[in-house]
C-alpha cells in the first residue's frame, strides 16, 4: 500500500499507514518476547522455581484479555490512533493526559534501563571486565544515536529493524527449545551428574518449592517480560488494512506465550533442575554451553543484545508516538505534533532520545560518586518502576472498555472482534493487576520502586491542572 494512504503529512498531519502485516506480526511477537525473559529468567527460576510455569502461564492470559480488549475499542473507531485517544474519549482528557505521559515514562525508564542491560551484556566481550563509568556513557551516547537515526528516517524502517529483531529472538528460542528436548529424549548428563527429565521438575522440591512466597515473588520480573506486548495498540494510526491485521496481531499473541515462555522454561527446567539455575547466568546461555556448543555464550550474548536493542528500538517509537499523540490532544506542546517530510514525528523522537541519555547520564555521576559499577542493580530498580507503570495503563485501557460498554453498545453490537467474557473478564483482570502491586510490595527491593512511583502521579495532576487552566 502507498505511503499516500492518508495523504502527504504536510497536507494533513497525519501519520501514514506504512506498517504491512508481516511488520505488524513481528512486533507483536518482538513485543511478546522481551528482555525480561532473556535476562530476568535465571532469577525468576531462582525465586519461585517451576511454579514460574503457571505465573507466565497466568500473566500471559491476563494481558491477552488486555489485548482484546484494546483490539476491540481500536477498531470500533479507526479515528484512535492509539490508547491516548480512546481513553480520552470514553473516561475522559484527564485519563488521556494520564496514560500518555504514564507511557512516555515507562518506555524512557525502560530505554534508560536497556543501556544498562546493552553495558552487562557488552562487559563479555570485554573480557568479563566491568567499563568504566565514561566507557558505559559512550557506550549508552552511540545505542542512543543509532536507535534514534533507525527512527528518524521512515516508520517502515522501524518496522524492518523490529521485524529482523524479533526473527533474531524467535529463531534463537525455537533452537533452544529444540536443542533442549533432543537433551531430554536422549536422557543427556551434564558435568555435575545430572540427567535432563522431565521428572526434573518435581523431584527438587516439588512444582511450588518454594511456597505460597516464593510463588508471588516471581510476579516482578515475569510481568516485566510481557511489557511491550500492547506496542501493537500503538502502531494502529501506521498500520495498513487494521481491520484485518491487527485481530491476526492478537490472535496470535496465546500461541506464542506457550511456544516462548511456557515451553522454553519448561525446557530449561527439564534440562537442568530448578535449584542448580544460577539467577545471574542466562539459563538459555547455560543449555547451549551444556550442548557443547562452543560459541554459545557468544550467540547468546549476541541474542540478548539484539533483543535489548529491540526493546530500545521500541521504547523510542512508542514514546514518540505518545507525545505526537498528546500534542494533537493539546495535552502536550505543539511542536511535538509536527511531522518531518518522512511522516515522524522527529521532535518528539529527540526529545525523547535526549531523555533517556540524561537517565544514562545521572546513572554515570551515580556510578563516578559512589564508585560502584552495578548494571544489575540499576536494571531491577527502573524495570521495577516501569512494571508498575504498565500495570496502571493496562488498568486504563480496561476501564476504558467498560465505559465503551456502557455508552457504546451499538459499536459493540457492530463488533466482529469481541472481547471474550466482556465485561466480567475486565472486571477479573483489573482485580489480578491489582493484586500483582500488592504482591510488589511484599519484596524490599520492588518495594522501594513502589514507594517512588506516588511522586510520579503528583507530578502529573499538577502537570494537567496548569494544562488545563492555561
Amino acid at each position: 500500500m502507498s505511503n499516500d494512504f492518508l495523504g502527504s503529512p504536510n497536507e494533513n498531519g497525519e501519520l501514514h499507514r506504512s506498517l504491512s502485516n508481516r511488520h505488524l506480526q513481528l512486533i507483536a511477537i518482538g513485543g511478546a518476547i522481551g528482555t525480561g525473559l532473556f535476562m530476568g529468567s535465571g532469577k525468576t527460576i531462582s525465586l519461585a522455581g517451576p511454579s514460574i510455569l503457571f505465573i507466565y502461564g497466568l500473566i500471559g492470559i491476563m494481558v491477552f484479555f488486555v489485548m482484546r480488549a484494546l483490539g476491540e475499542l481500536l477498531l470500533s473507531n479507526l479515528k484512535y490512533k492509539s490508547f491516548i485517544d480512546l481513553s480520552t474519549d470514553l473516561i475522559g482528557p484527564w485519563a488521556g493526559y494520564f496514560v500518555g505521559w504514564t507511557y512516555w515514562l515507562c518506555w524512557v525508564t525502560i530505554g534508560i534501563a536497556d543501556l544498562s542491560a546493552i553495558i552487562y551484556y557488552l562487559e563479555f566481550f570485554n573480557g568479563g571486565e566491568s567499563f568504566t563509568p565514561l566507557g558505559g556513557l559512550l557506550i549508552s551516547t552511540v545505542a542512543i544515536l543509532f536507535v534514534l537515526g533507525l527512527n528518524l528516517v521512515t516508520v517502515k524502517l522501524f518496522g524492518e529493524m523490529e521485524f529482523w529483531f524479533a526473527m533474531v529472538k524467535i529463531t534463537a528460542i525455537i533452537v533452544l527449545i529444540a536443542v533442549g528436548l533432543w537433551m531430554i529424549f536422549t536422557g543427556f548428563t551434564n558435568a555435575a551428574g545430572t540427567t535432563a527429565s522431565i521428572s526434573n521438575l518435581w523431584t527438587h522440591g516439588g512444582m511450588f518449592p518454594k511456597g505460597l512466597d516464593g510463588f508471588l515473588a516471581g510476579f516482578q520480573i515475569a510481568i516485566f517480560a510481557f511489557v511491550g506486548v500492547e506496542l501493537v495498540g500503538t502502531t494502529a494510526a501506521e498500520t495498513q488494512d487494521p481491520k484485518r491485521n491487527l485481530p491476526k496481531a492478537i490472535n496470535s499473541i496465546p500461541i506464542r506465550i506457550i511456544i516462548f515462555y511456557v515451553l522454553a522454561l519448561f525446557v530449561v527446567m527439564c534440562v537442568t533442575p530448578w535449584d542448580q539455575i544460577n539467577p545471574k547466568v542466562s539459563p538459555f546461555v547455560n543449555i547451549f554451553s551444556q550442548a557443547g556448543i562452543a560459541s554459545a555464550a557468544i550467540i547468546m550474548n549476541l541474542v540478548v543484545l539484539s533483543s535489548v536493542m529491540s526493546s530500545m528500538n521500541s521504547g523510542v517509537f512508542s514514546t514518540s508516538r505518545m507525545l505526537f499523540g498528546l500534542s494533537t490532544d493539546k495535552q502536550a506542546p505543539k511542536l511535538f505534533g509536527k511531522l518531518s517530510k518522512s511522516a515522524v514525528p522527529a521532535k518528539a523522537l529527540i526529545f525523547s532520545s535526549i531523555c533517556i541519555f540524561i537517565g544514562a547520564f545521572v546513572q554515570f555521576v551515580y556510578k563516578v560518586k559512589t564508585g560502584t559499577n552495578d548494571e544489575v542493580t540499576a536494571f531491577t530498580l527502573a524495570t521495577t518502576l516501569s512494571t508498575i507503570l504498565f500495570i496502571c495503563v493496562w488498568i486504563v485501557i480496561m476501564w476504558s472498555y467498560i465505559n465503551y460498554r456502557k455508552n457504546r453498545p451499538e459499536l459493540h453490537a457492530q463488533s466482529t472482534f469481541k472481547l471474550p467474557g466482556g465485561v466480567f473478564t475486565c472486571w477479573v483482570v483489573i482485580l489480578f493487576f491489582l493484586a500483582t502491586i500488592y504482591f510488589l510490595a511484599l519484596d524490599e527491593t520492588t518495594l522501594e520502586s513502589l514507594k517512588v512511583s506516588p511522586i510520579w502521579f503528583v507530578i502529573l495532576a499538577i502537570g494537567y491542572f496548569l494544562n488545563k487552566k492555561k
